[in-house]
């Protein structure tokens, strides 16, 4: 089996560069290209601040385009096309000539990502490095060049179908309206930021045949009664740091923020700290489990760009969700009628509660990284290393992603009830994802 699969991983670098001289063959198949633009990528959409669902859209096209662009060289996989709503074939290479699918697939990625987030420049000197290093390892001239044409022209292709998702219209949609009813979302200090993302759930997903198609079931009904199964959910969440382990809980939280923007205000002073996305998390966990097992390329992006459809797919259908029930976070309801100092762990996100997105996108995501790489894939996670917090280790993906959901209510800023059926909506999108897209051949 060993044998096998050590020839498989041979095979999968000759194809990823066809006809390149065999001597730089393997050097440009080197998944770390991918890996260190997938980087890229993450690092330029923490500074340009771009809220989760919007990052877990740039995440999946800049993927599916390096996919696609990879594909002619991956034989054993299959193409997004068909599989994807709306997505006709990318254009195909010339069957006669020499490529390096490699190169083509990061160009790919690194020109629909540069395409997608706002400061460009970043992108573009990252770009030209990467590209003198591939010019280093000796592939020719024509072959450099002819592969450069290839992934622009997948990604141009990708790019022409991503401007028909109604991503564009909605950016001229009306803000959400505050209401007076005491049971709905109002924003939440320090900043007071407007409702994110009100029109979601008209973007075109890829896979979910609407944004309810897995809608939950609706939150508990508001009540302000002491005793009423409402005033308890919130008394839990007032609550759940005063424990024995409330340090480890704290941590947990911590560890699983994501919040792209944090606020801070001393005095008249108000800043902001930038954080990772939670789709962000998620898709360096994909790289993680990619490098962790050597993966080759092919396998590589087939990881990441699964996982950011999964993700993008769990944003819809939350999305959604929040904005049809509108539901008051607990930082307001505490504040209210329980305890008008208390404090969250966490800083409240700027949009309603139900369901968390945390519990969605880290179940579906964690499902379909287990179909990659193993129900039972142990794994350190040092995503949040560069942000101040220590590693935490999981004994699967679907652990991670129950603590994932846990945060939040350790965190201060979802009731139990969007937790749990966050999971289970969660669990019907990564489900849902799996049985529509088919990758692997055989």
């Amino acid at each position: 089996m060993n044998r096998l699969l050590a020839t498989a991983a041979v095979l999968i670098a000759l194809f990823s560069c066809q006809r390149v001289n065999p001597e730089f063959q393997q050097e440009a198949a080197d998944p770390e290209f991918y890996h260190r633009s997938m980087k890229k990528l993450t690092d330029v959409i923490v500074h340009d601040i771009f809220s989760p669902p919007v990052a877990a859209r740039i995440y999946s096209y800049a993927n599916i385009a390096g996919y696609e662009a990879l594909m002619p060289g991956a034989p054993e996989y299959r193409s997004f096309a068909g599989q994807l709503r709306g997505l006709e074939p990318a254009p195909q290479p010339e069957s006669d000539q020499e490529y390096c699918y490699a190169l083509a697939s990061v160009h790919a990625f690194l020109t629909v990502g540069r395409t997608l987030i706002f400061s460009e420049e970043k992108i573009d000197t990252f770009h030209q490095d990467l590209l003198r290093e591939y010019r280093a390892i000796g592939i020719s001239s024509e072959v450099f060049d002819r592969s450069l044409a290839y992934g622009e022209a997948v990604a141009q292709h990708i790019l022409a179908w991503s401007g028909e998702d109604n991503y564009k219209q909605t950016r001229t949609f009306p803000k959400y309206s505050i209401s007076n009813d005491p049971a709905h979302w109002q924003p939440t200090p320090p900043a007071y930021m407007d409702g994110i993302e009100p029109s979601w759930n008209q973007i075109r997903p890829f896979v979910l045949e609407s944004a309810d198609q897995f809608a939950p079931p609706p939150p508990t009904p508001f009540d302000l009664s002491p005793g009423s199964q409402f005033h308890q959910e919130a008394l839990e969440v007032y609550s759940v740091m005063n424990t024995p382990e409330k340090d480890e809980r704290a941590a947990i939280a911590q560890f699983w923020d994501c919040n792209p923007y944090v606020s801070h205000q001393i005095g008249h002073v108000m800043f902001a700290t930038k954080k990772i996305t939670p789709g962000g998390h998620w898709m360096n966990i994909a790289g993680l489990a990619a490098r962790q097992t050597k993966s080759d390329l092919p396998k590589s992006v087939h990881a990441y760009a699964l996982t950011a459809i999964s993700l993008n797919e769990g944003f819809i259908s939350c999305w959604d969700e929040k904005y049809r029930s509108r539901l008051l976070r607990p930082e307001t309801y505490i504040n209210r009628y329980i305890d008008e100092d208390w404090l969250p762990l966490l800083q409240t996100p700027p949009f309603p509660e139900h369901t968390s997105g945390h519990s969605v996108v880290s179940t579906a995501a964690s499902l379909v990284l287990s179909s990659i790489f193993g129900d039972n894939f142990a794994f350190a996670d040092d995503t949040e290393v560069e942000f101040g917090l220590p590693v935490r280790s999981f004994r699967s993906f679907a652990e991670a992603a129950e603590e994932a959901a846990l945060s939040r209510l350790y965190g201060g800023i979802h009731y139990r009830p969007a937790i749990d059926h966050g999971v289970t909506q969660g669990r019907n999108v990564g489900q849902y994802v799996l049985g529509k897209v088919s990758l692997r051949r055989g």
